[in-house]
């Protein structure tokens, strides 16, 4: 069991708790400023400390450090529920796949996301300790190389506490977005920063179906669409940047 984690104090408890079934948990800290890392070591998780660092490489770090074949990786917003817990058991002994996809069960406000993109979240969480993540800054991908097994059972996912919360996460994950698309070379066009955030409101509005959930389904709809513009809007503002450190003085 891996976990990165970044001043997650209020969440690891209960966390840890809840994979305390696992052979190994392995929490990977960040850089954390609150009680994350006693109140992780005081559970019996082992603690590594890998700052500064990304959640690719976090949970790098504490693949290495497995001793079981098999690695769940988990963030200390996910809880993995009894069914999945159980077909893990089952599927880890069946070694049919190298690495299986989970859906992940999205709740905002106390309500379950069923339409849009949240409604349709899966990630490859369990794999043999073999492979790595890599990529994106804020959503990095395990690369396998082999077919993807599917698993029935859920993880839950409470991502954001209320929405000061999510705003907050929003601006930081758009501006890890965008960094990772300036160190590719991308850079922010017209249709970027108006017709992107445009469609994304229109698939999960529109065509997902979350006009059916009434103003939860508008707000999640409108936030979404926002979190898209501003990506890219932090990602034009990089390049503002780097056109002014690059100007001559006086210019």
């Amino acid at each position: 069991m891996v976990i990165p984690v970044l001043n997650e104090a209020r969440l690891i408890e209960e966390c840890i708790r809840n994979v305390s079934w696992a052979d190994q948990v392995i929490v990977v800290d960040g850089g954390s400023t609150d009680a994350t890392v006693p109140r992780a070591r005081d559970l019996g998780a082992e603690v590594l400390i890998q700052s500064p660092s990304d959640i690719a490489a976090q949970r790098n770090a504490g693949i290495a450090a497995a001793r079981h074949p098999w690695v769940l990786a988990i963030d200390a917003d996910e809880r993995v529920t009894d069914d999945l817990r159980e077909e893990i058991g089952r599927v880890i002994q069946e070694t049919r796949y190298s690495a299986y996809r989970v859906r992940r069960q999205n709740f905002y406000l106390g309500q379950e996301q069923r339409r849009g993109r949240w409604g349709r979240d899966w990630v490859v969480r369990l794999f043999l300790r073999d492979f790595r993540f890599s990529g994106s800054t804020a959503h990095p991908s395990l690369g396998t190389g082999a077919e993807v097994g599917t698993l029935s059972g859920c993880l839950t996912h409470v991502p954001y506490r209320d929405l000061s919360h999510q705003l907050e996460k929003m601006n930081l994950y758009a501006r890890w977005g965008a960094q990772d698309l300036y160190a590719r070379g991308r850079r922010a066009s017209f249709t970027d920063l108006i017709w992107r955030p445009c469609w994304r409101f229109m698939r999960a509005y529109v065509l997902s179906g979350s006009w059916r959930d009434g103003r939860f389904g508008l707000v999640t709809s409108i936030l979404g669409a926002y979190t898209g513009f501003l990506k890219y809007a932090h990602l034009w503002a990089l390049e503002r940047e780097h056109d002014q450190s690059a100007a001559p003085p006086g210019t």
